[in-house]
């Protein structure tokens, strides 16, 4: 209860006395930048995890076709989602820096 009292002093007013009960929170762009690089570190290291999984599936997939195809299209799409990782941390770091 001690923490919704916190809570509820500091409230968020908006422009004509519309108050809120969330707190201020001063996010500066370090705060941003180190949240959007662990979110992006996380997002990269499930999909390298993906084209390893699909790999090992693919070495003992046997020659089976169907097993061949689905291990194939799990390793386009992880280094897919690895590119999209990469470069939104790129283009999220330039903008940053650029303000």
């Amino acid at each position: 209860m001690i923490i919704l009292k916190l809570f509820a002093q500091d409230q968020s007013c908006i422009g004509g006395g519309l108050c809120t009960n969330l707190p201020k929170v001063a996010a500066g762009q370090s705060q941003i930048t180190a949240v959007l690089q662990i979110v992006f570190g996380v997002a990269g290291a499930l999909s390298l995890l993906f084209v390893i999984l699909a790999g090992l599936s693919f070495i003992t997939s046997q020659g089976d076709p169907q097993a061949v195809a689905r291990a194939r299209s799990t390793i386009i799409y992880a280094l897919i989602g690895l590119i999209i990782a990469i470069s939104a941390e790129v283009i999220v770091t330039f903008v940053l820096n650029s303000l």
